[in-house]
């Protein structure tokens, strides 16, 4: 259950969102994230200058005349936004208005995406995972649905605190029937072997991985030797602070995505989501 004071980070930040989510915002997201093809609307003569490739050689041999096929994209789509709710996910130096930690920044991420996904009639659905599937929403057109991510990013953190990326990656290959644009949301901070299924998900969906990362974690302050806990297996161990590192770093970890075949941005817990998706929108289009 959540608590008063988790409804009412929802609520604000349901708000924040709406008002968010608008021109250019609306417009980058359409243009990244397009529809799965096109489809046929209407024939008109031909002019001069028009593709040879689209004339309809049934009505021009019916009329004498060159006709063109006209089509338009077909727009809606299927997203899917899979967030990771494991133990890691609650670490967090405070930001920048000294409050967040890297699951507000996935749920303003995800919250961002669903409302856009919403206003722009395609279907969102969700998957949480920790170490397995906590809750799966099928994509459904409904202004529902981007309160629901809110609600799951914000609800109290499940028993289990481990992470099995490989199986929510799986899994969610599995519930896709049709060509989606899928989202991941996570630190990648699983030891498993998840690069070959986010790889095979890749090779039919447009895969879009959203390094969520906290400063703390590359660099503690220089304070000698302090307790650390893993925030997913509760182990403890003394450190020195000063020669604090992690196993694997943020720059190896986006390349492991791009490699996978995923279009791969980092957003810190210090930087401002919203920047960071439309910077994430104009690289695509700019690759494309």
């Amino acid at each position: 259950m959540l608590t008063p004071e988790e409804l009412r980070q929802i609520q604000r930040l349901h708000l924040q969102l709406k008002k968010k989510v608008d021109s250019p915002f609306a417009g980058e997201y359409r243009s990244a994230f397009r529809g799965q093809g096109m489809e046929f609307e209407e024939v008109r003569p031909y002019v001069p200058g028009d593709d040879i490739r689209h004339i309809d050689w049934n009505v021009t041999a019916r009329t004498g005349e060159p006709f063109v096929k006209q089509f338009r994209e077909e727009r809606e789509l299927t997203l899917l936004l899979v967030l990771d709710r494991s133990g890691s996910l609650r670490v967090g130096a405070g930001g920048r208005d000294g409050k967040t930690d890297k699951r507000l920044q996935v749920a303003r991420l995800a919250g961002a995406l669903a409302w856009a996904a919403v206003r722009n009639g395609d279907r969102v659905g969700m998957l949480s995972f920790t170490e397995q599937v906590e809750e799966f929403l099928p994509p459904r057109k409904s202004r529902g649905h981007a309160w629901q991510v809110l609600r799951c990013a914000f609800a109290a953190p499940p028993a289990r605190r481990r992470t099995d990326l490989s199986l929510a990656l799986e899994r969610s290959g599995r519930f896709l029937s049709r060509r989606a644009v899928v989202c991941v949301f996570s630190d990648f901070l699983d030891e498993g072997p998840w690069e070959r299924p986010l790889a095979v998900l890749s090779r039919r969906h447009q895969v879009n991985a959203f390094l969520v990362h906290d400063p703390l974690e590359a660099r503690l302050p220089s304070v000698g030797l302090i307790e650390v806990e893993d925030a997913e297996t509760g182990t403890r161990r003394l450190v020195d602070a000063a020669r604090f590192h992690q196993a694997v770093s943020l720059k190896d970890r986006l390349s492991q995505l791009r490699r996978s075949g995923a279009w791969a941005t980092s957003v810190g817990t210090d930087e401002d989501p919203f920047h960071q998706l439309l910077g994430h929108f104009r690289r695509m289009e700019r690759v494309r």
